[in-house]
């Protein structure tokens, strides 16, 4: 039986306000407003993990696509703008205690600080203790202008992100051959790379091979480009021992996983509505080399459809961590789906 076929949402739907409400969404501003100094102090009291990955395998969640002007799901223009729906289905994956965990720029790692501290406060878990959380730097190449290649720093610092004690920083560029912005990017990387080695702290590097198609960028998901862009990424800043690669799956994975020694995290895609595809992707890639490492996903798991991202999530860490193929993926989220649907939303019920 294939992955495809053993998929079904079966008439479910999942409903974030029963797990998020609303009340808890709105508290966030009045934080912001009258108690900023939440977020540091959160940080300070947050466990990190000894080990940034223990087994030597992580799941992150990537949650910084607003930033750099990419909301649209689907058919939807807009459906990752809704930032109720949006840092709602991020904490319903990084609530979890299995899953590694989430990457973002300024305002939702701060969010996330703010919501951990409203829960903590009505009494409840610190959910942020022992997850890896990464600082998003480079978002100033906006979807769809004339400057996107010209992707600078604008969000997280090194200075910043040691500041909040968070786990890693993450950045990156895109290369285009005819492209002088593509040049500004690297060279910021590099120099960023070795900011952050000084500090101690481990850079997560995204290269990417893109062309201009129809009057918009596509990234080049072939072995021959990919292969070509690890080589220029792995030699950035003054050493590499501290850094990851991010790198999108393509057919023969095998050879791109080759063109380096450095962990490699692969890329999910666009949501499809449908995971099966996606699981099937990452199942075949962690077979490709000792050097793949995990994946980091998107929006493929926060808007899977109508099914729930926590078990989509769910199905991705058993294929990193525990080695399952696409079809004991589909069915550890089938037996997922639901789970622990009150985990915030108990808290904050009981406290009101």
């Amino acid at each position: 039986m294939t992955a495809g076929s053993r998929y079904s949402v079966q008439g479910y739907h999942f409903d974030l306000e029963s797990f998020f409400p609303r009340t808890l969404f709105e508290a966030i501003t009045g934080v912001r407003l009258r108690r900023p100094e939440v977020v540091a102090e959160e940080a300070a009291k947050r466990k990190r993990r000894d080990a940034l990955a223990p087994d030597g395998k992580l799941t992150i969640l990537a949650a910084d696509h607003p930033a750099r002007r990419v909301t649209n799901v689907g058919s939807d223009p807009v459906a990752m703008g809704d930032r109720y729906q949006y840092l709602g289905r991020v904490l319903r994956v990084i609530a979890s205690d299995e899953f590694d965990g989430v990457m973002g720029p300024t305002d939702i790692i701060e969010e996330l600080f703010i919501v951990s501290h409203l829960v903590r406060e009505a009494g409840g878990p610190p959910f942020l203790d022992g997850k890896v959380m990464l600082g998003c730097m480079n978002r100033g190449g906006l979807a769809g202008t004339v400057f996107e290649m010209d992707d600078r720093f604008t969000s997280f610092t090194a200075g910043s992100i040691a500041a909040l004690r968070l786990d890693a920083a993450k950045m990156m560029f895109r290369l285009a051959d005819n492209d002088r912005g593509s040049l500004d990017t690297i060279v910021s990387c590099a120099e960023a790379i070795s900011k952050l080695n000084a500090l101690g702290i481990t850079t997560f590097l995204e290269p990417l091979a893109v062309q201009k198609t129809e009057g918009k960028w596509k990234t080049l998901k072939e072995p021959t480009a990919l292969i070509k862009v690890v080589g220029v990424a792995s030699a950035l800043g003054d050493s590499s021992l501290r850094l990851w690669l991010k790198i999108p799956y393509c057919d023969h994975f095998e050879q791109v996983a080759r063109a380096t020694t450095l962990p490699i995290l692969m890329l999910g895609g666009e949501a499809a509505g449908d995971p099966t595809g996606i699981l099937e992707e990452f199942a075949s890639g962690m077979r490709a080399g000792s050097n793949v490492r995990g994946a980091l996903v998107g929006r493929n798991v926060l808007f899977p459809g109508n099914d729930d991202p926590l078990a989509t999530a769910m199905a991705v860490q058993r294929i990193v961590h525990d080695g399952f193929n696409a079809g004991q993926a589909v069915d550890h989220l089938v037996e997922s789906r639901g789970r622990d649907a009150d985990r915030l939303s108990r808290w904050v019920r009981a406290k009101g």
